[in-house]
């Protein structure tokens, strides 16, 4: 089965949106790159990736650390992370397929 061409949204992906892509859209939510309502439904790789780089810009001013975020971002960040969590917990991830490969 071939990949598809454009992101299915973050609602729609796995998990909740616990994958790579997600967090990138969860982070540009957080910095305000795109609107809390922009799900990235239907963006291609090149928009995805466009966003990716916006993301990381924004975390190196910040050292990619949560803790050196000012307040009213980390408070968002706690927010939309923490949501995010209690969602795709709902859904069925308990983070065990980030560390399969851990020993």
């Amino acid at each position: 089965m071939a990949k598809p061409n454009t992101y299915v949204g973050i609602d729609n992906d796995i998990y909740g949106g616990m994958t790579n892509i997600g967090k990138v859209i969860r982070d540009a939510w957080v910095f305000g790159l795109i609107p809390e309502t922009e799900t990235c439904k239907g963006w291609n790789l090149a928009g995805i990736e466009a966003l990716m780089n916006k993301v990381n810009a924004e975390w190196d001013k910040y050292g990619c650390l949560v803790s050196h975020l000012p307040e009213e971002l980390a408070e968002r960040h706690a927010r939309i992370h923490g949501e995010a969590l209690e969602r795709a917990k709902t859904a069925g991830w308990s983070g065990e397929l980030e560390t399969d490969d851990e020993v």
